[in-house]
């Protein structure tokens, strides 16, 4: 049985170390950190995602600034939003909750964001960044990805990883932070040719390509790493990811369980964004660098 990656776990001690320096250096800032996150419309899921961001920040100490707009707003007045936010004193991070309602262009409203307040690591300047190995504020998610790996002991450094999905939110970003780590990487995706062929050999696979158990045993080499970033609702209630868990459990040497892998994570590297952005403007050191790729 593969060790268990538990994103879950490594969120609540992250966490706890976030609280803790939160209310050491609060006073000393003169105010708490704050993050904003703006949801556009009524998507389900993206009122969960919210909701469970809002909370986060309620448990670390961080003030959350949230916006809730109609899904018929128009583009400039999601900017002028954003604008506002930007020029807001109290606000360390913004994050623009996606899926957008149809009609609205995600690119320059991802752009408008001030990139010292990027707390999803979206912007173009800092993508930019993560490609020439500059600091900034990284994707959250491919950043949880390394924080479990390193928090296991597992060291990409001469590894051959495969990266499964080439999205600009996880699978691109997540290649080059493995990369990073001296990983050689390959990214494939729906229409690479004899899929399995790569993955079976790779001793660092992670999956984000959005089909449900998409990845199973015949993927897999004996004792690889295998993160799964996908989560879907199955049709008879429960949730699954990417990865056919039960095949690939017996198989490799550590899985990241759905729910409870990925997503408390990522969640949990928003709050990491938003704290080191409001350490850095107010000049406070922080214990934090090892969760800064």
């Amino acid at each position: 049985m593969a060790q268990r990656l538990d994103g879950k776990r490594l969120a609540r001690e992250v966490e706890d170390r976030l609280k803790v320096l939160v209310e050491s250096s609060s006073a000393a800032a003169g105010r708490p950190p704050g993050l904003a996150v703006l949801r556009v419309g009524d998507d389900p899921a993206s009122a969960v995602y919210v909701a469970n961001k809002e909370k986060a920040c309620g448990r670390i100490g961080v003030a959350s600034f949230g916006a809730h707009l109609a899904a018929e707003t128009p583009q400039a007045e999601v900017l002028a939003v954003i604008e506002d936010l930007n020029a807001d004193t109290r606000v360390d991070g913004i994050l623009l909750q996606l899926p957008l309602p149809s009609g609205l262009d995600e690119g320059p409203l991802l752009q408008t964001i001030d990139p010292a307040k990027d707390a999803d690591g979206l912007h173009t300047l800092n993508l930019g960044r993560l490609l020439k190995g500059e600091s900034g504020p990284r994707s959250c998610t491919p950043a949880g990805v390394m924080a479990m790996l390193k928090s296991q002991g597992i060291d990409p450094a001469g590894k051959r990883a495969v990266v499964v999905g080439r999205s600009i939110l996880v699978g691109q970003p997540m290649a080059l932070m493995l990369q990073a780590a001296n990983a050689t990487v390959t990214i494939a995706h729906s229409r690479t040719t004899d899929l399995a062929a790569h993955t079976r050999e790779a001793e660092i696979v992670v999956v984000a390509a959005g089909r449900p158990g998409m990845i199973g045993a015949e993927h897999i080499r004996p004792g690889a790493a295998v993160v799964d970033v996908g989560i879907h609702r199955k049709p008879e209630g429960g949730l699954c990811g990417d990865v056919r868990a039960d095949e690939v459990d017996p198989i490799a040497a550590a899985l990241s369980p759905v729910p409870g892998g990925v997503g408390p994570m990522t969640v949990t590297m928003l709050l990491v964004n938003t704290v080191v952005a409001w350490c850095r403007q107010h000049g406070i050191d922080h214990n934090l660098d090892d969760l800064i790729v």
